[in-house]
């Protein structure tokens, strides 16, 4: 989870791919109605996001009861939104990718072909709730290459014999 531009995408896919579990982008998820209004530059409501947010649940659960694993790449800026997505569950952990508004808006000015204007990035940063001690977050700095990043995850949700991918495959 993190505001946009942070790297949710790029992280998760070489996360998964380290894990050697799925990945999904919550941006599937949206309604085209979400895209059309954050294409316009207009930052999306509460209401906007429920249905969103539940349909990223709903793979969720899917995913657990089929005794899967993925990497889910998603804002969840808001506690109300983690809450919705983990719902209790203790098999489910929140990523935070942290990092200031000032690298991220230098990485959104170079990016091309995403929905998401540079604009909207203040609004994304106000709304921001980053995650406390009680979700049990692994909050892990941006400011670093992808690599270490994940290195990062992995180090803090304890998955180090997990990480080359090939220990889960050779387990199953």
């Amino acid at each position: 989870m993190g505001v946009s531009g942070s790297g949710k995408s790029t992280i998760g896919e070489r996360l998964a791919e380290r894990l050697a579990w799925s990945y999904e982008d919550g941006d599937k998820f949206h309604p085209a109605s979400n895209v059309a209004k954050m294409s316009a530059g207009q930052p999306l409501t509460d209401n906007d996001r429920w249905p969103w947010l539940m349909a990223i649940a709903d793979e969720i659960d899917r995913i657990c009861l089929a005794g899967r694993h993925a990497v889910i790449a998603c804002s969840a800026l808001k506690r109300a939104y983690r809450d919705v997505l983990v719902h209790g569950r203790r098999d489910v952990r929140i990523i935070f990718l942290d990092g200031t508004q000032e690298l991220i808006a230098n990485r959104l000015a170079q990016r091309k072909g995403h929905f998401m204007p540079p604009g909207l990035l203040e609004s994304q940063f106000e709304t921001l709730e980053p995650p406390d001690a009680s979700e049990n977050p692994a909050t892990v700095s941006i400011d670093a290459s992808v690599d270490a990043v994940v290195d990062d995850i992995i180090r803090q949700l304890k998955l180090g014999a997990l990480d080359s991918g090939v220990a889960r495959r050779n387990r199953a």
